[in-house]
C-alpha cells in the first residue's frame, strides 16, 4: 500500500476516532440517571428512561466503533493492513476510504 495512501487512511481514521471520542463523551452526560428527588411527572420521567435507553444502546455502538478505528490504528503500519482477513486479497480502496476500520472485503464480510 503506498505512503500517500496509508497517510490518507490514518487521517480519516485519526479524525473518526476524535468524533467518536467526543460523541461517546456527551452520550455519557446524557445516559446519567435523574435522582429520584428530581421534581418531574410520571410521563416526563418515563420519557427521560426511554431517552436514556436509546442512548445507551448508541453508547454501546459508538463504544465498539472506537474499538475497531483504535485496533485499525494500531495496524495502519503493519504489511497486513488492507488485505481481508478471511481471504487474503487485498480490500478495495473504495471501502477502506468509506470504512477504513474494515478487516474484510466485501465478498468475506457478506
Amino acid at each position: 500500500m503506498e505512503l500517500e495512501y496509508k497517510q490518507q487512511i490514518k487521517e480519516l481514521l485519526e479524525n473518526k476516532h476524535r468524533r467518536l471520542v467526543k460523541q461517546i463523551t456527551e452520550l455519557k452526560e446524557l445516559v446519567v440517571p435523574e435522582g429520584l428527588d428530581s421534581a418531574v411527572g410520571r410521563v416526563s420521567r418515563m420519557d427521560a428512561i426511554n431517552n436514556r435507553s436509546v442512548n445507551e444502546a448508541a453508547l454501546r455502538k459508538k463504544a465498539v466503533q472506537l474499538k475497531s478505528i483504535e485496533a485499525a490504528l494500531k495496524d495502519i503500519d503493519k504489511l497486513e493492513f488492507g488485505k481481508c482477513k478471511k481471504c487474503g486479497k487485498s480490500i478495495p480502496k473504495e471501502r477502506i476510504l468509506l470504512m477504513p476500520e474494515s478487516k474484510v472485503c466485501v465478498d468475506c464480510a457478506r
